[in-house]
């Protein structure tokens, strides 16, 4: 079976010095337009242009890799998990950084609920803890008047959900749909879902492989498309229901390592970054067959994640590159 998208050029954005290890889009910010972040070994996350990939600007602070970052589903706020044992909320417009959030390890993963100007962030990392912060407490007064730079807050204390649960790292920290449940995938190789008015576990999920990847298909507040939950593990790729805590809804199993995975369900499209061979392949969700091999990278493919509007695919690599794919007909942005 071939695509019925004709095969562009990829564009490759530049700029990050180390392996790219996690990207995230903003929902769209006009019409047409989103914001794409990018975590990365160099310690400096990068702001870009959803549809060209562009740099837009880079978030300097951190003293050690990034591993993690996301965008809230308006672009109005930024977040960060790094090895410096911090996690950081940053004002994408200047860069400034709003919060830093202090952790007694590594940050591996961070999380909006999916909202306009979201005042929690959920973090995990190599604490074993799931962690909620409230971003609307700990700010150094308001915006000083004469342009000079707010002080970041760093008081914050975070409140942990399910304490002791967690028998290893959490690798993956995902706020669901329902903005009471949260999804966490961790490195005994099980996936979670947390009920934060309970603050208990209410599903589990165990692999029995390594899980690379786990990300949600959607960063739109109220989003009326039902959302798919994805997670990597080993030569095998896991979808969920992300309605309904913990329903799989199926697996599909290959002939090689899968470093990652994301999916398009508008289109009924998926899509897998080689460990080993470093091809993106294009999967038909229903009827599980490659539809197209894209190949540009020259390292694993750690991360990858669909546009909003679904017309692009962003990859990111151990090779240091974030990679836009064309994923539709006719031009779009810098693609005739």
């Amino acid at each position: 079976m071939a695509s019925d998208i004709p095969r562009a050029m990829p564009l490759t954005a530049h700029g990050h010095s180390r392996p790219v290890t996690h990207l995230h889009f903003s929902h769209l910010v006009d019409e047409s337009d989103s914001y794409l972040i990018s975590a990365c070994k160099d310690n400096n996350p990068m702001l870009r242009d959803g549809v060209t990939g562009d740099w837009i600007g880079t978030f300097i602070g951190h003293k050690g890799a990034v591993w993690s970052s996301r965008l809230s589903s308006d672009g109005a706020l930024a977040a960060t998990g790094s090895a410096d044992f911090t996690a950081r909320i940053w004002d994408p417009s200047t860069g400034e950084t709003l919060h830093v959030l202090n952790h007694n390890h590594i940050v591996k993963s961070v999380a909006f609920p999916i909202q306009m100007k979201p005042q929690f962030l959920a973090t995990g990392g190599l604490e074993k803890k799931l962690r909620i912060f409230d971003l609307s407490q700990g700010l150094v007064g308001p915006l000083p008047s004469d342009g000079e730079s707010r002080m970041p807050s760093s008081n914050l204390q975070g409140m942990e959900i399910g304490a002791g649960v967690h028998t290893a790292s959490i690798r993956s920290v995902v706020w669901n749909v329902d903005y009471n449940i949260i999804t966490t995938a961790a490195e005994d190789k099980t996936i979670r879902w947390w009920d934060l008015r309970a603050q208990r576990m209410i599903r589990s999920f165990s692999t029995d492989r390594d899980i690379m990847s786990c990300e949600l298909s959607t960063n739109m507040a109220g989003d009326p498309n039902p959302a798919v939950l994805s997670a990597a593990t080993g030569d095998t790729v896991y979808f969920f229901d992300a309605n309904r805590p913990g329903e799989l809804l199926k697996s599909v199993k290959f002939d090689y390592e899968v470093a990652s995975v994301a999916i398009n369900p508008t289109a009924g499209r998926f899509v897998t970054g080689g460990h080993k061979d470093f091809w993106v392949r294009v999967y038909d969700y229903e009827a599980e067959k490659e539809l197209d091999v894209q190949k540009g990278h020259h390292g694993p493919v750690w991360t990858m994640a669909f546009a909003p509007d679904g017309k692009v695919l962003a990859s990111g690599s151990e090779d240091g590159t974030v990679k836009l794919w064309k994923h539709c007909q006719g031009p779009h942005g810098l693609w005739p």
